[in-house]
């Protein structure tokens, strides 16, 4: 049996251990990484860390925290003009949609507006919504109220629909619904004739119908069928959602297996083995992980936000789950 408390840290451990995986090959092709390292099986780095991935699920947890289940867009907006919106330092590896958000939020603008911008398309939500995955454990609608509560402030559209995916993801995964259960209720949440909900179909119909094929092979075929090569920057949610679902059901509950191959699909890497870790992380348990890479992601550096320097991703799951 595993625990509420473990799925909770696997989650947040697999989110931070996916983004730290990724990092070194954020925005490399599946070619180019195997040119460059042979494959991502391990860190890369000596000295591994996250980056906003991991920095912004933690301003999302500490935001549930502060104001619990019954929290609205505008309180959400509200803690990130607290502790985000004053930051004097860079924001370094900050996504498009984040800082167009900031600049919202900075002139005045509340959620919904403050969302709604030219990038409000991007991953960056669904990056971090984990902490309302585990809050939700099991309450798809409270998952879902909650990811558009928080998506409100920074994105809109196919943003918002990708967060939902995946919140939805972990929620299922809190209370160990099956890897196949799980992704079909997520992909429910959302309008089936979005283009997330769509791209989630294409990467399924790859991995189901190509079961014989190696994991490289796969990863190719899977970005001829999702990915939009023409646009110059690879953070768009329904690609790197519908990357991320495909690698979990790719995984089968095998959270090294699942994440190496979000790492290896490239793109936005870090941000698909992300949102891939949080949800086998919450399927299969804090202890399903190798230990290596748990005790390598005790801590974030606040390399983005400032704020979180210091501050544990594994240490707010516990805080989390008494919400």
């Amino acid at each position: 049996m595993i625990s509420k408390l473990s799925r909770a840290k696997g989650a947040m451990a697999g989110l931070a251990i996916g983004d730290a995986l990724g990092r070194p090959v954020e925005g490399l092709s599946p070619a180019q990484i195997r040119s460059k390292y042979g494959g991502v099986e391990d860190f890369l780095s000596q000295n591994p860390g996250g980056s906003d991935d991991t920095e912004y699920a933690i301003l999302t947890g500490q935001a549930l925290v502060k104001f619990g289940k019954s929290i609205t867009s505008e309180e959400f907006a509200s803690y990130w003009v607290e502790k985000v919106c004053n930051q004097t330092e860079d924001f370094l590896g900050a996504g498009f949609s984040e800082m167009a958000a900031i600049s919202n939020l900075k002139a005045g603008l509340k959620p919904p507006n403050s969302g709604r911008h030219i990038h409000a398309w991007s991953d960056g939500l669904a990056m971090r919504v984990a902490p309302i995955g585990i809050v939700a454990r099991g309450d798809m609608e409270l998952a879902k109220r909650l990811a558009i509560a928080d998506g409100q402030v920074s994105h809109s559209g196919e943003g918002i629909h990708a967060g939902v995916v995946v919140a939805t993801a972990i929620s299922q995964a809190m209370v160990g619904d099956g890897i196949k259960d799980l992704t079909i209720a997520s992909k429910k949440s959302i309008p089936e004739n979005s283009w997330t909900s769509r791209a989630i179909t294409k990467a399924l119909s790859v991995i189901e119908g190509q079961r014989d094929k190696d994991a490289l092979s796969l990863t190719d075929l899977l970005l001829e069928s999702v990915a939009t090569h023409h646009y110059f920057y690879a953070d768009i949610a329904p690609e790197a959602v519908s990357l991320a679902i495909a690698s979990v059901v790719y995984g089968d509950g095998d959270f090294v297996s699942t994440v190496r191959f979000a790492v290896n699909c490239g793109r936005d890497a870090d941000t698909i083995a992300a949102m891939a870790g949080a949800i086998v992380g919450a399927y299969v348990g804090f202890d399903a992980i190798p230990e290596h890479w748990r005790s390598a992601v005790t801590e974030v550096k606040g390399s983005c936000l400032a704020f979180t320097k210091g501050m544990s991703p594994i240490g707010l799951a516990e805080e989390l789950i008494q919400l």
